[in-house]
């Protein structure tokens, strides 16, 4: 599919053009491998979501045990993947470049002894800090004593959560840079490998059933990380943890760290005022929110943390060895390739939300009316998803060239447009007695995107850092009208969201795999003939 939508991506002088295709290819195969091995996680959190909606269905301890899971996967995301991972890799790429093996593994070493010592030392404070953890994270359930206190309870169990998977991202960033994708992008089929099976065969020993998933949580967390020894092994860099008050790399990752926390976390603090301001609205938005985050999460993760995950270490190594006409392909080949698959990803989510939703969780417990609340939330988040992925091909263009600023001024703007926006679209919702108020989060996180996104690319095309390349009118005509032809046929194909429920389970996944099939057969096809075909890649 991938190769199929390269076609016309690069163009311009004939000297440039194998080159540029060499590059393209590369990558391509790169972004097939962590977007295969995404989209087998998102496939087994999709079984997960679906057995979790099925055997818990919606309530307040389903609530209780989504804020526990929340919140150190907020901090998992903030300080592990997020800040760690874009401070780490551009400083472990210059080492890999410019300095000898001792040096690297020295590296290595001591940034392992910081980090786990840092994380071991939040890990504890946060479990004995869990009720105010929870105040501040949902401070809405303070007024119901047994839900609030369920969620201090699990937060307690979950936390370690942070520490293992923190590490974790460590060897992921070790194991990329060295072009090896597909464990990192594999590791999080266990997470939902455990939470699965806490569900179907451990819960039943709880007394709170959900209090096994906590131990779901804490249990994947030290399997994921035992998973990438052996491949640290390999690469004969298994950290041996150091400490040592000023080593030069921790510092400077430390420094790139500090700005870097806003910078790459502002999508996951705007969810965390979300999650605030749902605990405050009636019951169940929260995991309506959750369920319509977990859907956008799906294309974000495939194609986006995929795109981003491969490039990162590219545009590192070439602004170490100062190849500006490399790195400014790789930019544009991530954001032709986004383009393409991104729109036809967001038109079919937000015409076949609630299809997918019935077809997918509305099984025991989860209802007709959760499904349709939460299709509410999810068109609404759908808006946002080229924004979105945007963000996450366009933020490497900064963090590999070690410039943590820029994207904090950024992201601090985007956050509070956020902030805004909540009030803006939630207040008036909740005045006019709107049925689903949480709408209104989900449209100002989307439209927050956009603003962090257009920053963004501004600021890169006024450093001079990006300049689109030759052919974007010719794909974007091409697009467009593959989009409008696909967008005719799902909107007449698909059904009222009250012909779903009548369906039974064989029958809603036949009809929605019929018309998604089709639809991505119709929208392939156009670009087909007007000229994006594989072997035209090939040739260049």
């Amino acid at each position: 599919m991938f190769f199929g939508l390269q076609c016309g991506i690069f163009s311009g002088h004939n000297n440039n053009n194998q080159r540029r295709a060499a590059l393209s290819i590369k990558l391509l195969k790169s972004t097939l491998t962590v977007g295969g091995m995404t989209l087998l996680s998102r496939i087994f959190g999709l079984l997960r979501d679906i057995t979790l909606a099925t055997v818990f269905g919606v309530s307040g301890a389903t609530d209780a045990f989504l804020i526990a899971f929340k919140i150190p996967n907020f901090m998992r995301r903030l300080f592990a993947e997020g800040a760690f991972s874009v401070a780490f890799v551009p400083v472990f790429s210059e080492y890999k470049e410019k300095r000898s093996r001792e040096a690297l593994r020295d590296l290595v070493d001591h940034v392992a002894g910081t980090l786990g010592s840092v994380l071991l030392l939040i890990t504890v404070l946060g479990s004995l800090a869990s009720p105010l953890l929870v105040y501040l994270f949902a401070p809405g359930f303070w007024d119901e004593p047994i839900r609030f206190q369920l969620t201090a309870d699990m937060l307690r169990i979950t936390f370690s959560y942070l520490f293992f998977i923190a590490l974790v991202a460590l060897a992921g960033g070790i194991l990329n840079s060295y072009h090896k994708f597909a464990l990192p992008a594999f590791t999080p089929v266990i997470l939902n490998l455990c939470l699965i099976a806490a569900a179907i065969w451990l819960s039943p020993l709880f007394e709170i059933p959900l209090m096994a998933l906590a131990w779901g949580v804490a249990a994947a967390g030290l399997l994921q990380l035992l998973l990438q020894f052996p491949w640290l092994l390999k690469l004969k860099l298994l950290p041996i943890p150091r400490l040592r008050r000023r080593h030069e790399g921790v510092s400077k990752i430390l420094r790139l760290m500090l700005p870097a926390v806003i910078g790459s976390s502002v999508a996951q603090i705007n969810l965390l005022l979300d999650t605030v301001i749902a605990s405050f609205l009636m019951v169940g938005s929260v995991t309506w929110l959750y369920y319509s985050d977990r859907m956008l999460e799906f294309p974000l993760g495939v194609l986006g943390i995929a795109i981003a995950t491969v490039i990162l270490p590219a545009l590192s190594q070439q602004h170490a060895n100062e190849s500006h006409d490399s790195f400014n392909a790789t930019l544009d080949w991530a954001l032709k390739l986004v383009m393409l698959i991104a729109l036809p990803a967001c038109i079919g989510l937000l015409i076949l939300a609630g299809p997918i939703l019935a077809t997918l969780f509305q099984h025991g417990d989860f209802s007709a009316n959760d499904a349709y609340m939460a299709s509410l939330s999810l068109m609404a988040y759908v808006l946002g998803l080229p924004a979105f992925i945007m963000i996450k091909v366009l933020a490497p263009g900064y963090y590999s060239r070690q410039d943590t600023k820029t994207p904090v001024k950024i992201a601090i703007t985007a956050m509070i447009s956020n902030m805004a926006l909540n009030i803006l679209f939630v207040v008036p919702l909740v005045m006019l007695q709107y049925q689903a108020p949480h709408v209104g989060l989900a449209l100002a996180t989307s439209s927050s995107g956009y603003i962090n996104a257009v920053l963004l690319y501004r600021g890169l095309r006024r450093a001079g850092v990006y300049q689109p390349l030759p052919g974007w009118r010719q794909m974007m005509i091409k697009t467009l009208f593959a989009l409008i032809t696909m967008s005719v046929l799902v909107f007449y194909l698909t059904p009222g969201l009250e012909i779903w429920t009548w369906l039974t389970v064989l029958e809603r996944v036949l009809f929605l795999g019929g018309i998604i099939t089709l639809a991505a057969a119709v929208y392939l096809a156009i670009l087909w003939f007007s000229g994006v075909k594989p072997k035209r890649l090939k040739r260049r």
